[in-house]
This record gives structure tokens, C-alpha cells and sequence, in this order.
């Protein structure tokens, strides 16, 4: 008996989202996705149709599905524009892991090789989720909400995924120097959790000599554990040791939801322009395909964009070819065959 297809809440996103989705669709189809896409509205375009960014209808589905594709979603910057529908959604249904991993790629010309490594950033609480109000006119205050319950369970994720990929290290990043209880107690719970799995090397690095570090000897980090602000930054600096944020495949995991997403911004300036890399959001299909019980699709489209970068002659703008993103995607459908 044939297997249930899964149903999967699809936001193709603001600026390139649309662009972008479009592409891995088409990508998916090829290489055999079994997936049955239960197309919603957020961010920009939910505005304009039912007043918020974040409507219940795409709340329902998610709930419903339990797996969703993110294209990228706006933020205004600096501005008392619409909340971070992102941030919104991790805290709504508790996606308490972001997932990078980042991983050299043949034919990416960086100024490293042999990368290889996984970012996992607590992703619910911290500066970042935004906790912050105004004392009184020129004067705003912003909260760091850091908990025991959240510290030890991305701590023992971190863990149980470097066992799972028969990875050797875990590295705790944070800034306790300074910040001696709130990061203080994150490193206390990683402690804690570490002392449950003694075959994987346990170590610390303050967060400034930890980006020193990545960009001098990059090769030498494993698996990074990182509150969220600091998850935020660091993840991005990795993504620029392999070729940019247009490569790096991302996932926001709670223990009934999954969001995979596109890493990067939304890019208006070029955004119905045809120019847009759609292989971030290519790569993190791949791991939702695989989320999803879907190997063999999941490495055919793997392989293919492996195979793309490796050839070299189908190249996106970022990456200093000249190929637009229909280009970019016929040449993958191609190479999957």
C-alpha cells in the first residue's frame, strides 16, 4: 500500500519569496517530491488581503500540517512596522531549534575549504525575541529572557545531533564574561547535558573570539550552540565562509512543528527581475524532504545542485555567473533527469 502523500503549508513569501518558491516547486516535481501544498498567505501579501502578517487561516494550516515551506518574509528595520512574522512564528509554535548547516561546496570559490559545520540556535527567548518597551521619551529598555527549561533543551538537541550525524564536538558560544547570569545559566545547563554524552568533546568559546576563530580556522568547529542573538549573527558569518546566505539551507524545529526556510532577505531590488538565487531555499527542501521520510528525492536534488555549482556554467548573479532563476532552475531539472 502506497504511502499517505503529505500535505505541507507553503508561504512563497515577500520581495523574491514568490520567485524564489516558484523555482523549488518545479525542482521537487522533477526529482519525484510526493507532496500535496496547501498554498497561505503571510507577511506582505496577508496584509493586503485579510490586515495582518500573520493570519489565523496560515496559523490553522500550519497546525494542521505541521510542516511548512517559508519563502522569505519583510521585517521593517528600525520602524514600528508589523512585528516579525518569523519571531512570531517560532514563538508561536515553540520552534525551539534553528537549524544551519553549512558545508563547503566544489566549484564556490571562498577563501576557505573543508567547512563543515552545523549552527543550532535556541530560538524562542533571548535579546532577540524582541521583549522591549520605552521608559520614558530617548530612553528604551530591552529584556534578556533566558530560562533553564529552554538552555537544557537546546543544548540536548545540540547534543543528540551531533551524535545522530556521528559528529565529534560540540562548542557552547556565549558571552558570560559579561552577562554572568543569563548567559551564565546557559552555560550551566549545556554543562549539565554534556556530562549525558561523554563520547562527545564538550568546549567554550566566549561569542567575539568565537567569530575570530570561524574566520581564521573554520575547519576546526563542529557543531556551534548558540543563544539566539548570537545565533542570529554567527549563522550568517558561517554562511559567508561557504558563498553566502544564497547557499545555506535552513530549518526553525519544535517537537510537533517543522518550518523550513530561505535564510535570506527578501531582496526588493531585485525582486521580479529574474535574477534571484533560488538554491537556499532549494537546499533547505532538501531538508524537509528528508523531514519528511523523502531520501531519495532529497538527494537527487542534492545532487543536482552539487553537480550545478560543480560544472560551473549555470551560475546566479551572487555567486558571480550571469544565469537567471529560470535558468538556474531548468539547468537543476535537468541535471535530475
Amino acid at each position: 500500500m502506497s504511502r499517505r502523500v503529505p500535505r505541507v503549508t507553503l508561504i512563497r513569501g515577500d520581495g523574491i519569496g514568490p520567485e524564489v518558491t516558484d523555482a523549488v516547486l518545479r525542482v521537487i516535481d522533477a526529482a519525484g517530491g510526493r507532496i500535496e501544498w496547501d498554498e497561505q498567505l503571510a507577511g506582505n501579501a496577508a496584509v493586503d488581503a485579510h490586515g495582518t502578517p500573520l493570519p489565523e487561516s496560515l496559523l490553522r494550516s500550519i497546525r494542521r500540517n505541521r510542516v511548512a515551506l517559508k519563502g522569505p518574509l519583510e521585517t521593517q528595520v528600525g520602524r514600528l512596522g508589523f512585528r516579525s512574522v518569523n519571531v512570531a512564528l517560532r514563538q508561536t509554535f515553540d520552534l525551539f531549534a534553528n537549524v544551519r548547516p553549512i558545508r563547503s561546496l566544489r566549484g564556490v570559490k571562498t577563501a576557505f575549504t573543508n567547512v563543515d559545520l552545523v549552527v543550532v540556535r535556541e530560538n524562542t527567548e533571548g535579546l532577540y525575541a524582541g521583549i522591549e518597551h520605552q521608559i520614558a521619551p530617548g530612553v528604551v529598555e530591552s529584556v534578556k529572557v533566558v530560562t533553564a527549561r529552554a538552555s537544557r533543551r537546546i543544548a540536548r538537541y545540540a547534543f543528540e545531533l551531533a551524535v545522530r550525524e556521528k559528529r565529534k564536538t560540540v562548542i557552547s558560544i556565549h558571552k558570560a564574561n559579561i552577562m554572568k547570569l543569563s548567559d551564565g545559566l546557559f552555560l550551566k545547563c549545556a554543562r549539565q547535558v554534556a556530562k549525558r554524552f561523554p563520547t562527545i568533546e564538550y568546549r567554550e568559546l566566549i561569542v567575539d573570539n568565537a567569530c575570530m576563530q570561524l574566520v581564521l580556522r573554520p575547519q576546526t568547529f563542529d557543531v556551534l550552540l548558540l543563544e539566539n542573538l548570537y545565533g542570529d549573527i554567527v549563522s550568517d558569518l558561517c554562511a559567508g565562509l561557504v558563498g553566502g546566505l544564497g547557499l545555506v539551507p535552513g530549518a526553525n524545529l519544535g517537537s510537533r512543528v517543522a518550518i523550513f526556510e530561505a535564510v535570506h532577505g527578501t531582496a526588493p531590488d531585485i525582486a521580479g527581475r529574474g535574477l534571484a538565487n533560488p538554491l537556499a531555499i532549494t537546499m533547505s527542501s532538501v531538508m524537509m524532504l528528508r523531514h519528511l521520510g523523502q531520501s531519495r528525492a532529497a538527494s537527487r536534488i542534492e545532487k543536482a545542485v552539487h553537480g550545478l555549482l560543480a560544472r560551473g556554467k549555470t551560475r546566479p548573479r551572487d555567486l558571480g555567473g550571469r544565469a537567471t532563476t529560470s535558468q538556474v532552475t531548468a539547468r537543476l531539472v535537468r541535471l535530475i533527469g
